[in-house]
């Protein structure tokens, strides 16, 4: 069944040979499908991908803390620190 089919270029698929487009994708000749594409596996980025600066140039640096995250922050460490001080003093 070689001659019958052929695969597609953009899902990597069986298509039938007189198939208007990919039975899987829905790629056609008008979404850019043509056959001279190669299906090249996966499509996933290349080993020199950096996550990291992908992320930052997507996403931006990552939330910002508004004030009122800030003082209850200052707060817990607060309490942390003055129920340590009093156990610490309730041994001595």
């Amino acid at each position: 069944m070689d001659g019958l089919t052929f695969t597609c270029p953009v899902c990597g698929v069986d298509v039938p040979r007189r198939a208007k487009s990919c039975p899987h994708c829905g790629a056609c000749e008008k979404s850019g499908w043509s056959q001279d594409r190669h299906f090249d596996g996966l499509n996933l980025p290349d080993t020199d991908f950096n996550y990291g600066e992908f992320t930052r140039r997507e996403f931006g640096s990552g939330p910002k803390k508004s004030k009122m995250q800030w003082f209850w922050l200052v707060v817990t460490i607060l309490v942390i620190l003055a129920l340590g001080w009093m156990t610490l003093r309730g041994m001595g």
